[in-house]
């Protein structure tokens, strides 16, 4: 898979999403179908977008026992979507249980990636809350060689660590990276951002978009701007 743009459908209901969705009648976007969303309709709703021809990033980072996680990704599995996360915290064990469970009969499975490190969680709260002392910056590409290492084939992570998590888990170790906004654009209420350009050069292979697209007067138009930025 090359480089792509994944808009984040952070909605609360089916009617809204798919209401945004008939916006395009061209080019389908890779959309991304978070907590809200998926509590809020159910497996329903990742197939009734899947059947209109999307491809899906399944946002629910996972995060219990292996065996949990391994039923959870069976299930997740049979929805057909292309990409799926859960928590590098949960430890390699849990991650490779995850694949376990992800794969098919036929040996086909999903993208699976890790979440590292919240961008809600900063040093302080990381030392504080979690009584974890280490840089956050050391701990970020820990957690990724250990996805590595468990066998996922990328991380979640900030625009600003691709280069790195490439360095250290080589070019092939997917990163997906939210955290991006236009040049002219609000930056709301992200701290480190990027503009789609900035990510393509710095090395992202995905980037999440939300608001500078759902929230744009042109949807469509904002979201073609993103794939002419970030994938030509």
């Amino acid at each position: 898979m090359g480089k792509d743009v994944i808009v984040a459908c952070d909605f609360a209901s089916r009617e809204a999403t798919l209401n945004f969705l008939d916006q395009f009648t061209g080019r389908k976007p890779f959309v991304k179908i978070g907590m809200e969303l998926f509590y809020a309709e159910g497996p329903s709703i990742v197939r009734e977008i899947k059947a209109r021809g999307h491809k899906i990033f399944l946002d629910l980072k996972l995060h219990d026992i292996p065996n949990t996680v391994k039923k959870a990704m069976s299930v997740l599995s049979n929805l057909d979507v292309d990409l799926c996360n859960l928590h590098a915290g949960g430890t390699v064990r849990m991650m490779e249980a995850a694949l376990e469970g992800l794969t098919r009969e036929d040996g086909t499975r999903p993208l699976l990636i890790a979440v590292t490190q919240l961008t809600s969680t900063d040093q302080e709260s990381m030392e504080n809350d979690l009584l974890i002392h280490e840089p956050i910056d050391k701990v970020v590409m820990h957690y990724a060689a250990n996805a590595k290492k468990a066998g996922l084939d990328g991380v979640v992570c900030s625009p600003l660590e691709a280069g790195k998590v490439h360095d250290i888990c080589g070019k092939e170790f997917l990163t997906v990276t939210p955290g991006v906004r236009f040049a002219d654009g609000d930056v709301g209420d992200q701290k480190r951002v990027m503009t789609p350009a900035e990510a393509k050069k710095i090395g992202s292979d995905y980037i999440v978009v939300g608001r500078p697209i759902t929230a744009a007067e042109d949807p469509v138009a904002a979201y073609e701007r993103c794939i002419a930025e970030f994938c030509d």
